[in-house]
């Protein structure tokens, strides 16, 4: 396959690699970024993968608040100096993924946080969902397996597809600022207020309503 230099420099950007490794990368996988993207991280020749070791104790807490009081977001998010914690890149970062939070109402920030006996519950579920769709015994772990995958999207927010541009995750976004910025960033925490929550109250389609706020 013709690896083009447009697809050199998108890779780049998203892993900060060297030009040389990259054009390697993506001949070793076919021009796939993605696969691309994990080959580098193997590596260890991702900027990312490179820095993800290294502390990250400074940062800002951030808060975001949506449609009048409804819903809101406290997020802590780590750099690893001040001077980064004051760059406008690294603020709107951090903005953009309170206002993630608010629409897409993760749970969890990765997922190993998620505590194991919600894990081995939820593939209960699923298991006794695949039985009652008469799926063979033989591939209900299968099934199970690529049904996780859905449940860590919906629960994880780095998993999720970035409301900006949904062929994006999060982690992806997360990884392209740690290059673009040069220090580690970590998503450490977040707490998501809804009003009303856990009361009876009408359905709306909060992503929606989030992304036509933030335009």
């Amino acid at each position: 396959m013709n690896i083009t230099a447009d697809m050199v420099k998108q890779l780049r950007e998203r892993t900060g690699a060297g030009m040389m490794d990259c054009k390697k990368a993506l001949t070793e996988k076919e021009g796939e970024i993605e696969k691309a993207i994990e080959f580098l991280r193997e590596k260890g020749l991702s900027a990312a993968a490179k820095k993800a070791g290294r502390i990250a104790a400074e940062g800002i807490v951030d808060s975001y608040i949506h449609g009048e009081g409804r819903i809101g977001v406290l997020i802590e998010v780590n750099i690893e100096t001040d001077f980064a914690a004051r760059n406008s890149e690294f603020k709107t970062f951090v903005r953009d993924i309170a206002m993630q939070v608010a629409a897409s109402k993760p749970e969890y920030v990765r997922k190993e946080e998620v505590p194991a006996e919600i894990l081995e519950k939820e593939k209960q579920i699923l298991r006794a969902q695949a039985l009652n769709e008469g799926k063979p015994e033989k591939i209900i772990e299968k099934i199970i397996e690529g049904r996780i995958v859905k449940f860590y999207t919906e629960k994880c927010l780095l998993e999720q597809p970035w409301i900006k541009d949904t062929d994006k995750t999060i982690q992806q976004l997360l990884s392209e600022k740690i290059a673009l910025i040069g220090e580690n960033i970590n998503i450490r925490r977040f707490v998501r207020y809804e009003k009303g929550e856990g009361l009876t109250k009408r359905e709306d389609n909060l992503a929606e309503e989030v992304a036509k706020a933030i335009g």
